[in-house]
C-alpha cells in the first residue's frame, strides 16, 4: 500500500500552508480566508486515508474531514437527527416491525470534483465490507446483524436488519460514505489504491492537499462542501507531527499550533489556569475498572452449551461472594485515585455508564470509601485477621467458596508501558493492603495480557473502553451469557444476572428506541451492576480540547471538538 507521497493541488495555496507559525489574514474573515489552524499529532502518520482501511486515530482524525458523515448527530444530545446538512441520509422511516429501514438522501450532495454523492457511494462500502476482503471488525460493522442493503436509486438506501434493535442505527452510520467513482471496482485492489495515500476527492469541510511524511498533513477549505451554510471560513488545517505528548503542549503554548487535542493529564492544568487559552473539560468516552473473575479460575468453562443450556462454571474462591466484592469498592479510595492517575482530570463512575452519556443516572451515587465497612464486610464473609499482623493477609475461615487457611491474595494484572494503569494498579495494591488483602499487582504484555483475558484463567486485571460516538450505552457483549465464551466474547468475568439479561434486551428492542424510555431501563441495570459488581468502576479519563485565543468559532461538545469548525477563524495577528 502506497502511504507516503507527496501531492500539491494548488501551488498558490501550498504557498500559503508553507507558512506555518504565523497566519495573517483580514479581521473580518471571508470564506477561505479566515487563517489556517494547525493542531499537533503525536501519534504518527496516518496509516492511509481510506476509512475502509484505517483503523488508528491519526488516519481518523484526517478522514472526518474529507468524508461525509451517513447519518447526522446533534453534537448537544449526541443523538441521531435528520436533515442534517453535513450527513447523507436527509432522513429515514422505519418499518412497524423495525426491521427495515428506509433512507431518503440529500440530492444535493457533491464531491468536490463535482461527482455527485449518491447511493452508490454507500454501497460501495457495503459491499467492499461484504467482499471480506475489508477487516469489519476495524471498521465495527458486525456484519451478521444486517440481512440486505439496497438502493433502488440514487437517493434511497433500504437496510433490512435481521432482528429488530435500538442500536441498529448505530450500525448503519458505521458505514462509510466512499467516492465509488475513483475507487477500484475490484475489492482485491482496494489495498493498493492511490486513493489510500492520495484522496484526490473530497465531500467534508476540506479537501486533501499534501502529505510530507513525519512532518505534517495539509488540508484546503472546500467551497462545495454542502453542510457550511456561509462557505467554509478557515483557509485550510494542518496536522503536524510532533514527538510526544510533552512538545504537543510546548508548541501549543508557543503559538506554534492553534488547536490542541490529547495533552497529557500532567500538564493540563496548566493550559485551563492561561488565560491566553480557550478550554474546554468533559467528562470523556474512555474509562478504566477494575474486573474481578466470578468463576472458578482453573476450570474456565463458556456460560452455555452448544444448546443454550447453563454450564456450571464454578466459583472464585475469593471474589464469588459478593459481599468481598463489595468490600473491595467500599476500600478503594477512588477520589485519590483520580488524583494520583491522572492528576484531578477523571470523572468518577457510579456503575458501568459513562458520565456523558445519555443514558447516564444522574441520581446515583458512587460507592463511598469507607474502610471500617469494608473490614465488617470481609469479616462477614469469612475472611478474618487471624493473627492481628497488618503485614499478613486475611485468611478464609467459613468463607462462602475458599477453604479455611485460604490467604486473601491474588494476582492483578494490567498491560505494560501504560503510565497511567501503573499508577491505578499501585495504589489498588496499597489501599487492598491497609484491610488485609495482598495483591501481587503485574504489568505484562499487552496481547499476553489479553490472552489470559480470554482464557479467564485469571484473578483479577485493570483495563479499560473506549465508548463509540454517538455512545449507545447497550453493553449486552459486556455482562451478559452471549459475551461469555472462553477465548472470544468479552464478557471474561463470567458474570450472569438473568434479571439484567432481561432488562439489556428491553432495552435493545425499545418499540420507537425513545432515549427517554430507554433511559429508565438502563438506569435500573446501573443500579443492579454498582450492587453486584462485575466490575469496581473507576473513571472517565476526563476529555480536554483547547484553541488559542486567536482562533474565533471554538464551541466544542464532547466528542465533537471540529463540529462547526467551517465557522473557525484566526484573528489577524496586530
Amino acid at each position: 500500500m502506497k502511504k507516503s507521497v507527496r501531492f500539491v493541488v494548488l501551488a498558490a495555496v501550498m504557498g500559503l500552508l508553507a507558512g506555518l507559525l504565523v497566519p495573517v489574514l483580514a479581521q473580518d474573515a471571508k470564506p477561505g480566508e479566515g487563517g489556517i489552524l494547525i493542531e499537533g499529532n503525536f501519534g504518527g502518520d496516518p496509516a492511509s486515508f481510506n476509512a475502509l482501511l484505517a483503523n488508528d486515530t491519526a488516519s481518523g482524525r484526517v478522514i472526518s474531514f474529507l468524508i461525509p458523515s451517513a447519518i447526522g448527530i446533534d453534537p448537544a444530545t449526541a443523538l441521531f437527527r435528520q436533515d442534517d446538512p453535513s450527513a447523507l441520509m436527509k432522513s429515514w422511516t422505519i418499518s412497524e416491525d423495525e426491521l427495515t429501514y428506509t433512507f431518503t438522501l440529500r440530492d444535493d450532495m457533491k464531491w468536490s470534483d463535482g461527482t455527485p454523492i449518491t447511493s452508490a457511494d454507500y454501497m460501495y462500502s457495503w459491499e467492499a465490507l461484504k467482499s471480506g476482503l475489508v477487516d469489519s471488525a476495524g471498521n465495527y460493522i458486525p456484519l451478521d446483524i444486517i440481512e440486505s442493503i439496497e438502493a433502488p436509486d440514487a437517493t434511497t438506501v433500504i437496510i433490512q436488519f435481521k432482528a429488530a434493535a435500538c442500536t441498529n442505527m448505530a450500525e448503519a452510520s458505521f458505514i462509510s460514505v466512499m467516492p465509488s467513482h475513483i475507487l477500484p471496482t475490484d475489492f482485491t485492489q482496494l489495498a493498493d489504491a492511490e486513493y489510500n495515500s492520495n484522496p484526490s476527492v473530497s465531500g467534508g469541510v476540506f479537501t486533501f492537499s499534501e502529505f510530507r511524511p513525519s512532518e505534517q498533513i495539509a488540508l484546503v477549505a472546500n467551497q462545495s462542501y454542502s453542510g457550511a451554510t456561509n462557505g467554509v471560513l478557515p483557509s485550510g488545517w494542518i496536522y503536524k507531527v510532533v514527538p510526544d505528548q510533552t512538545v504537543l503542549v510546548e508548541q501549543f503554548i508557543a503559538g506554534e499550533t492553534n488547536v490542541i487535542d490529547g495533552a497529557g493529564v500532567n500538564r493540563r492544568q496548566e493550559l485551563v489556569d492561561n488565560a491566553d487559552i480557550q478550554s474546554y473539560r468533559f467528562p470523556g468516552n474512555a474509562w478504566d475498572y477494575l474486573a474481578l473473575n466470578y468463576a472458578d479460575p482453573t476450570n474456565p468453562q463458556n456460560a452455555v452449551d452448544e444448546s443454550g443450556n447453563p454450564i456450571d462454571q464454578g466459583h472464585h474462591p475469593l471474589f464469588g461472594d459478593v459481599r468481598v466484592r463489595q468490600a473491595i469498592a467500599a476500600a478503594l479510595d477512588v477520589d485519590s485515585i483520580v488524583q494520583g492517575a491522572v492528576f484531578g482530570f477523571g470523572t468518577r463512575m457510579p456503575s458501568m455508564a459513562i458520565p456523558a452519556s445519555w443514558a447516564f443516572d444522574k441520581t446515583l451515587v458512587p460507592i463511598a470509601y469507607d474502610m471500617s465497612k469494608a473490614a465488617a464486610m470481609l469479616d462477614e464473609a469469612g475472611f478474618v485477621d487471624d493473627d492481628g499482623n497488618p503485614d499478613t493477609p486475611r485468611v478464609a475461615k467459613g468463607a462462602m467458596y475458599a477453604a479455611d487457611g485460604t490467604p486473601f491474595t491474588f494476582t492483578l494484572y494490567t498491560n505494560e508501558g501504560n503510565s497511567r494503569r501503573g499508577a491505578v494498579g499501585t495504589l489498588v495494591q496499597d489501599q487492598l493492603k491497609q484491610i488485609g488483602i495482598q495483591v501481587d499487582f503485574q504489568a505484562i504484555d499487552f496481547n499476553t495480557l489479553l490472552d489470559i483475558m480470554d482464557g479467564q484463567g485469571y484473578d483479577a486485571f485493570i483495563l479499560g473502553w473506549r465508548n463509540s460516538y454517538p455512545d449507545d450505552p447497550d453493553q449486552t457483549n459486556l455482562f451478559t451469557p452471549s459475551g461469555d465464551i472462553v477465548g472470544s466474547g468479552n464478557n471474561n468475568t463470567s458474570y450472569n444476572n438473568p434479571k439484567v439479561n432481561e432488562l439489556m434486551e428491553q432495552a435493545r428492542t425499545v418499540p420507537g428506541c425513545d432515549p427517554a424510555e430507554r433511559s429508565k431501563i438502563y438506569a435500573e441495570i446501573q443500579k443492579i451492576l454498582q450492587e453486584d459488581l462485575p466490575y469496581v468502576p473507576f473513571f472517565t479519563i476526563e476529555g480536554y480540547y483547547g484553541a488559542g485565543a486567536a482562533v474565533n468559532g471554538f464551541g466544542p461538545y464532547p466528542g465533537q471538538m471540529y463540529w462547526n469548525v467551517d465557522t473557525w477563524s484566526v484573528k489577524a495577528t496586530p
